[in-house]
């Protein structure tokens, strides 16, 4: 949405060219400042390549189009809406929160959208940096990056790379020919690029950048921080649910899927779908969903591809190896995750326990599902088989795959800051406890940004505001720390063994030990990744 300018207006010089911002809640903002060039035309599935610049002084006082992306007039019943138009290609933006524009050096937080690889926007209301900015004396940057079809389908190397190897093609200098995947990697890592050679004409640090992002973001967070082009970038990382139990597909596995994308987009090759308007790529990715959608399982029809080039591991194990190593990492989830996109889903509320315990054997076996099914239902009094179902994908997607990266890295010597998000909403009967995307307004403690979600609906003002407060300061603690703790809450010790110490955020605060133990141990002897990349109908 535009944002009208106050009367003074800050301007910064950049290489690229010139910036004027606005002076909004009492920090300077920068909107819509292109940080790569437009992948646009020829350069539409292509790594990300340097901006051009522009001449004279940039307009940098409203949002810019966010990446195209499915569209529901009036909003979701969870979030209520997750990007809105417009929408367009040229979107390789991003925006900039800064108390002054001064050379303080101040530290830097960079937020990564999720949106489950398909939706999502830096220029979201409630993804604002004002409140970390004002608060935290922080400089924050939001990141517009290619997500869905543009971002995500893997083409092939032929096809993306070209016959010059991908030279000329908008690829950075010195980079990899383009393995035809992962362009969204491409993006955010231009982003952090330009964030190290511009933060501090914007009062920021360029030695002292916190990558963080929620769901798909927290994803390429990790993505970012065991990226070799990403070595000395990032000093600390936040991981907000991460679904790190997807099973990434590497190439061969990814083909099947990028055949049935051709087939839906009626496009015969690559270079059929480069001539395609972006709104029949959309379209087509839209029909992909019921392809690739499988009963009981988070639905995902476009993921990062394991092509050894831009991606060489899962984003899981990158937080253990190579550049990764020495990051201060914090992580968590929610308690119940799984409820944003299944409780209120009537399909799903009437399951029995017959299809619940056939999904278990999925991941357990015939021998032990039912002993696992029994271990949910007596965690969880009364509970149907829809909410063993949905604790079931809850672990497995996200709280167990989070807590053995804690694990690794408390092995390692390296261990991590670890919490659960307990408090549950209201809004629906109290069905979606919870869940996914809950925390989101608690960090950025903005809820007047969020008054269009309807999952926070009934939510006590008091209980609200406290949480918010300790969490918001939690966050902004770690970013200029890398220690979460800050008067206001109680003591939070890293996750190491055998302690295994969680900060449990609710109504009441407490640091717990091992508070998903039984969810570790349920699962100690199921495979890592349990989310399969879902067969073709």
């Amino acid at each position: 949405m535009p944002h009208t300018p106050g009367g003074d207006q800050p301007v910064v010089e950049l290489p690229a060219g010139r910036l004027r911002g606005a002076i909004e809640g009492g920090v300077a903002v920068f909107r819509a400042v292109p940080y790569a060039a437009p992948p646009v035309g020829d350069l539409r599935w292509r790594p990300a390549g340097p901006h051009p610049g522009w001449s004279g002084t940039r307009d940098a006082t409203g949002d810019g189009p966010s990446a195209p992306q499915m569209y529901q007039e009036g909003g979701d019943p969870v979030l209520g809406g997750h990007g809105s138009p417009p929408f367009d290609e040229d979107c390789l933006t991003l925006n900039v929160w800064t108390p002054a524009t001064d050379d303080a050096r101040r530290p830097v937080l960079v937020w990564i959208h999720g949106g489950g690889f398909v939706s999502g926007s830096g220029s979201l209301p409630g993804y604002s940096g004002e409140t970390f900015a004002r608060h935290g004396d922080l400089v924050v940057v939001s990141v517009n990056y290619r997500i869905g079809p543009l971002g995500y389908l893997y083409l092939g190397e032929d096809e993306a790379s070209g016959e010059d190897g991908g030279k000329g093609t908008g690829q950075a200098e010195g980079a990899p020919a383009a393995p035809g995947g992962n362009f969204w990697l491409t993006d955010q890592l231009a982003a952090l690029r330009w964030v190290k050679e511009n933060i501090a004409s914007f009062g920021g640090d360029p030695e002292c950048i916190t990558v963080a992002g929620q769901s798909g973001g927290a994803v390429s967070t990790a993505a970012l921080a065991g990226h070799p082009r990403a070595q000395g970038l990032i000093r600390r990382v936040i991981l907000q649910s991460p679904p790190f139990g997807l099973d990434l597909p590497g190439p061969d596995a990814y083909r099947e899927r990028t055949a049935a994308y051709l087939e839906l987009a009626g496009a015969e090759d690559a270079a059929h779908l480069r001539a395609l308007p972006w709104q029949q790529l959309i379209a087509a990715g839209a029909g992909l969903f019921a392809r690739t959608t499988r009963w009981g399982y988070w639905p995902t029809p476009f993921l990062p591809v394991i092509d050894g080039v831009t991606l060489q591991r899962h984003p899981a194990q990158a937080l253990l190896h190579g550049a990764a190593k020495d990051i201060d990492v914090m992580l968590g989830w929610t308690r119940e995750e799984a409820a944003f996109g299944f409780a209120l889903d009537e399909g799903y509320a009437a399951a029995t326990r017959e299809q619940v315990t056939d999904r278990i054997t999925e991941t357990f076996g015939a021998e032990v599902a039912a002993d696992v099914y029994a271990a949910y239902a007596h965690a969880r009094p009364g509970a149907r088989p829809a909410d063993v179902l949905m604790d079931l994908i809850t672990d497995e997607l996200f709280r167990v795959p989070a807590v053995r990266v804690a694990e690794a890295r408390a092995e390692s010597g390296r261990p991590v800051w670890a919490y659960q998000f307990d408090l549950p909403t209201p809004a629906y009967e109290g069905r979606l406890a919870a869940a996914h995307c809950l925390e989101l307004p608690f960090v950025f403690d903005n809820f007047d940004q969020w008054s269009h979600a309807p999952f926070l609906a009934g939510l006590d003002p008091a209980v609200r505001d406290g949480l918010a407060h300790t969490m918001h300061r939690a966050w902004i603690a770690f970013v200029r720390t890398g220690d979460p703790n800050h008067p206001q809450m109680p003591q939070w010790r890293p996750y190491d063994a055998p302690e295994r110490t969680t900060m449990r955020f609710d109504a009441v605060v407490s640091a717990l030990g091992d508070l998903a133990g039984a969810s570790r141990l349920l699962h100690g002897a199921a495979r890592t990744s349990v989310q399969p990349s879902a067969p073709l109908i």
